[in-house]
């Protein structure tokens, strides 16, 4: 019931939580757009979502508005004793006295800042130098009484002494050139403004990140729900903006875009037996109110994001996951699926809600509801919400049925950037992105009448793997006679909706142009306490650190980018929206993309991306595990035997490596279920059960600090591409298996995957020579004293290039992969349909997983070819 959900939001004296009318009240005036006024939409532009809503109304939406929606300063979450501090010079003490060697042999770490202490030591003592002509040294005061007027200029006489004080000026001006400019003795740390041992920036960041920030910066984040499109969304939008700007970060402003999103109409959703008349019955659909009715939190209606519009009625079919081996099962069996409402549940054998109600069109059901089972997160796997992690009986995970394994970003602009006033858009009907009949999610509340009501009518279920947890019902099939069920999923859909990242940076001194991106989220289908806010929370304590840092006057060789990204949930909107917008400089100049989706929902470190993996475990050998002080992540890492996963899908990282070739990362803290996309995924959640105390949400901010701090600031870009290496070889092994499995099942010619294996064979030797360079670099700058020439230095930044173009040179940039083209990548892509096992080298598995064996052998080919190429210029 109402009363039996926690509502404990815990206000503190330092965290004044606003309602959310207090949230979206005033936007101060000095706030600028990332791109231009003219890209801030105004009043006059805006329309109504849906009919207004507060919390006595169930569904609806307003649109936000620029000076309305700007919340107030005085709502931000405090840093407590961990604030910016009011005095620089403490800061700087603060970072220059800490001093914490970094793990590993001695013999052959590099200490960065040897050099860098030199040069400070040399600037602040050069009044002390003893030299033959220290006496000759004039002041300022000095020069300025004894230099004569003009007249007596006329009628000087030579002064020995002026002379020879000149001189020695020039020659202190001469020696400082020696320091700075010569190839002697260019030092290989190109930030002459540096103060900083890196050992000790690593030390401030591991012992300033704050715990109790991140808690309350989640308490904000969860106050209300946001999703993309609605007045939420905007008004957490303004929040980052304004923390993004306390912190002190350059070019902060929203990034605005015009995509296609829809939401339910109020009143157009309904799921319901109709016949036979004994059997009438309709679903409440809604979940029950999360929060007391007076607060001021609303919650979003069950529905689909980028669902069809439709009025549908036929025969209940349930077919367990919704696979196509499942609908294909059903029709082998005799089942007739024709005009059928198709009954799936979330996860299994197909993962990809959408692909659940692709499949579904396909096998002919004229529409799809999918449900939550409490075999896969409820009741069976231990206790329900309020009293345990799992999902409760009337919980519903929303999500989206964009097809994003075809189409990726806003669906009516695929391959362009949907920026205010493009005039180019793709039609709604017929869009490759979008399913074709309509959809809808389900509480296994609700599911429990349908399946029963399935009894009798087709065959029984006897295989295990096909029955699900739903107590009190008998499994069975359904055909065409089961009861009729209507369907009802009106959507107002709108082409030309705003959504709004935000961005902000702190450029970098060696190579300004080069990036490392930090992206997260923000976006949620309700209030979003574990997806997205955990990432949130823990992206704004570490733009505060680093915030901290550029205020005591440090700055990185390369350019950091923050990013917080609107629309993720409906389909990666808004990060790939910004790629497109600006795809040729990012596959020229991004070195690296970091994202964190969900930060925190378990305690087990996850992370995919394999070219980082040695830079990884630099960084979790310097962070412990909160349950074992004494172990380090790395250890447990290493005790597990994990290994660095190849990047999937359903995350902001796509559209970095898939269609600009960005070397990613995706790192978090997973475990079991959560209430994933439903209005129980709340504050109170994660301070019960996800992580009371937000000690994971503090180490996975200090592990995502380090890593940016890594990328970002060493000479060499720490990627391992030995590692990456011989990750490719095993993808083309795994191919191997792939495509001999499938030719097993039929009578299909052999595939040639012989150049394929060749290329990832070089691509291992080139690795190697190309790790030689970076280990002789070190060791020649390490023998000299930390001293780097600049023909080195220049060597180096273009050793450093050619790690980050390797990945665009990846692309297939003229074509990419057959039947969907804005992916690029030869070896990562979403899976099209497939989603078991390691999804690479997606142009040769799309083709073979339907039996297209000459484009297969085609795609090896290109394939080969490509990585062939990529690994001669690594080296070249």
């Amino acid at each position: 019931m109402v009363d039996e959900k926690p509502n404990k939001y815990e206000h503190q004296d330092s965290l004044p939580i606003p309602t959310y009318d207090e949230a979206i009240s005033s936007r101060p005036s000095s706030s600028q757009s990332y791109l231009g006024p003219e890209q801030v939409s105004h009043d006059a532009e805006r329309q109504a979502l849906l009919t207004t809503h507060r919390p006595h109304q169930r569904n609806g939406y307003e649109l936000p508005t620029v000076e309305s929606a700007r919340s107030s300063l005085d709502f931000l979450p405090s840093s407590g004793g961990s604030s910016r501090r009011s005095s620089v010079e403490a800061l700087q003490r603060e970072i220059q006295q800490m001093d914490i060697e970094e793990p590993g042999d001695p013999n052959t770490r590099l200490r960065a800042s040897r050099f860098s202490k030199r040069i400070t030591s040399l600037t602040h003592s050069l009044s002390s130098i003893n030299l033959p002509f220290r006496q000759w040294l004039p002041s300022g005061q000095y020069l300025r009484a004894k230099i004569p007027s003009w007249p007596r200029v006329l009628r000087f006489q030579p002064n020995w002494i002026i002379v020879g004080r000149i001189f020695a000026i020039f020659l202190v001006v001469f020696i400082i050139w020696l320091f700075f400019i010569s190839d002697l003795f260019i030092v290989r740390n190109a930030r002459m403004n540096n103060m900083f041992d890196p050992e000790n920036l690593r030390t401030y960041v591991l012992n300033h990140i704050d715990a109790d920030n991140i808690r309350h910066n989640l308490q904000y984040a969860t106050k209300y729900d946001h999703m993309a499109g609605t007045e939420g969304s905007y008004s957490h939008a303004i929040w980052v903006e304004t923390a993004f700007q306390q912190a002190g970060l350059e070019r902060v402003g929203l990034e605005k875009f015009e995509v296609y999103l829809n939401n339910p109409k109020v009143g157009g959703r309904r799921v319901a037996i109709v016949d036979p008349p004994e059997l009438r019955w309709m679903a409440k659909l809604e979940e029950e109110l999360v929060y007391p009715v007076e607060w001021a939190a609303q919650q979003t209606p069950v529905f689909h994001g980028h669902s069809k519009s439709g009025n549908v009625t036929g025969p209940l079919v349930y077919a367990n996951y919704g696979s196509r081996e499942d609908f294909e099962q059903l029709a082998n069996s005799g089942i007739k699926l024709e005009g059928s409402i198709a009954l799936v549940r979330h996860y299994g054998t197909q993962s990809d809600r959408a692909l659940k109600v692709k499949a579904a069109e396909l096998a002919g059901a004229v529409g799809c509801i999918i449900y939550s089972d409490p075999a896969e997160n409820g009741f069976l796997k231990g206790e329900p919400y309020p009293k345990g992690r799992y999902m409760p009986d009337d919980a519903v995970q929303r999500g989206t049925v964009a097809l994003s394994s075809w189409v990726v970003g806003d669906v009516l602009s695929p391959g362009y950037a949907s920026l205010p006033g493009e005039r180019r858009r793709e039609p709604v009907a017929n869009n490759p992105a979008l399913v074709n009949i309509p959809s809808i999610p389900l509480a296994w509340r609700d599911a429990q009448r349908l399946l029963q009501a399935l009894k009798g009518h087709g065959k029984k279920i006897t295989d295990i793997k096909a029955i699900g947890g739903v107590p009190y019902v008998e499994w069975w099939t359904g055909d065409s006679g089961s009861p009729t069920v209507h369907l009802m999923n009106h959507q107002d859909e709108r082409e030309r909706e705003g959504i709004y990242n935000v961005l902000g940076r702190i450029t970098g001194v060696e190579q300004a142009e080069k990036s490392i991106i930090v992206g997260n989220h923000r976006d949620a289908w309700c209030f979003g306490g574990a997806d997205p806010g955990s990432g949130t929370a823990v992206m704004l304590e570490v733009v505060r650190i680093f915030g901290e840092l550029t205020t005591a006057g440090w700055r990185p060789r390369r350019t950091i980018e923050f990013a917080s990204w609107d629309g993720e949930e409906y389909n990666m909107i808004g990060s790939t929206e910004h790629v497109e917008n600006r795809i040729e400089d990012l596959r020229r100049d991004a070195f690296a993309y970091l994202n964190v989706d969900v930060a925190v929902s378990g305690t087990d470190f996850k992370a995919e991306g394999p070219i980082f993996a040695t830079a990884l475990k630099r960084v979790l050998d310097r962070v412990k595990d909160p349950r074992d002080g004494n172990r380090t992540f790395r250890q447990i890492w290493e005790e597990n035997q994990t290994t660095m996963a190849s990047l999937g899908s359903g995350s902001d990282h796509v559209a970095f490596l898939d269609l600009a070739g960005t070397s990613s990362i995706d790192i978090g803290f997973d475990g079991a279920p959560f209430p994933s996309h439903s209005c129980y995924d709340t504050f109170d959640w994660m301070n019960l059960f996800g992580d009371p105390g937000f000690q994971y949400h503090k180490a996975l901010a200090q592990i995502w600090a380090l890593l940016i701090l890594d990328m970002a600031d060493r000479p060499i870009v720490p990627f391992d591409m030995n590692v990456y290496a011989q990750e490719v070889a095993k993808y083309v092994n795994e191919l191997d298996k792939y495509v001999q499995s499938k030719r097993s099942k039929s009578s299909s010619p052999a595939i040639d995957l012989s150049s394929l294996k060749s290329a990832a064979g070089n691509f291992i030797i080139s690795a190697k020579r190309f790790e030689d360079w970076g280990v002789a670099w070190e060791t020649t700058v390490r023998e000299s004293g930390g001293f780097e020439p600049s023909t080195l230095a220049q060597q180096r930044t273009a050793h450093n290039s050619k790690m980050a173009d390797f990945e665009t040179n990846l692309l297939d940039i003229d074509g990419g992969l057959p039947g969907r083209e804005q992916f690029k990548h030869i070896i990562f892509a979403p899976p099209l349909w497939d989603t078991s096992g390691t999804v690479c080298f997606p142009g040769v598995r799309d083709a073979v997983e339907e039996g297209e064996w000459e484009l297969a052998q085609r795609q090896v080919e290109k394939a080969a070819g490509i990585l062939g190429n990529a690994a001669k210029l690594l080296i070249a």
